[in-house]
């Protein structure tokens, strides 16, 4: 493209513009910039905050399996439930996630947990305060949960892609009114200008699904708590 608009238009008619594009191109590159290195940073941050929601709910399962130690049948249906709960989330919820939905296995295995924290508060074998503590750690494992949920449906709404592709458009495009009578140079200068800014749109792409493509939140560590337990 850099090759045929110097062909059509003439170098001497392209060079006349550089010094007033350089000016306006130096605005525009600063623009996009900008926008590019904050839905970098915004996306990345939503992403670690979906490595932190797993973290909490395998910290969550992991506390709720050593609270509910003890042989009396409440507490081994608890630790059932629980273990239950995180081999569902590993084998049905990441990969319905991928998709971008959730997995109603998962769900009533999360009930099936509520129901047996409440079944081994009834039965008055555990104090008040370590009961209160199973709650808490069960609602952790919700509200990780629907954090997980929430981002597995993407980080970027609609409109800011359109800014982005565009502004990139838009950015690169703004070279083809310079004039180098070296131009190969001029469109070496060119490829690399659109080579950053296709990376930063890849890093974008890469991470905006935090459960799904090529750089993606693993259950590890739900993984790494049912292989510290013991659990199939």
């Amino acid at each position: 493209m850099q090759a045929l608009i110097h062909w059509w238009v003439g170098v001497e008619k392209l060079v006349q513009n550089n010094e007033i594009a350089g000016f306006k191109f130096a605005t525009v590159g600063v623009i996009y910039a900008v926008l590019l290195a904050f839905a970098v940073i915004v996306v990345w941050e939503k992403f670690s905050t979906a490595e932190n929601a797993v973290d909490q709910e395998a910290a969550a399962v992991a506390a709720l399996l050593r609270y509910a130690e003890g042989k009396e049948p409440a507490a081994v249906a608890l630790r059932d439930s629980v273990t239950a709960y995180a081999k569902t989330a590993i084998e049905d919820e990441w990969p319905a996630m991928e998709k971008e939905s959730e997995s109603p296995v998962t769900t009533r295995a999360l009930n099936a947990v509520y129901d047996a924290a409440l079944a081994l508060g009834r039965t008055g074998a555990r104090e008040t305060a370590d009961m209160a503590e199973v709650f808490t750690q069960v609602d952790n494992i919700t509200a990780s949960r629907r954090v997980r949920l929430h981002l597995a449906t993407g980080l970027v709404p609609g409109v800011v892609w359109v800014v982005l592709f565009a502004g990139a458009s838009l950015t690169v495009g703004f070279t083809l009114f310079f004039g180098s009578r070296n131009l190969l140079a001029q469109v070496c200068m060119t490829g690399i200008l659109s080579t950053l800014v296709t990376l930063g749109l890849v890093v974008i792409v890469s991470i905006d699904h935090p459960f799904t493509g090529p750089v993606k939140v693993h259950p590890d560590p739900l993984e790494n708590v049912l292989a510290e337990f013991g659990a199939p």
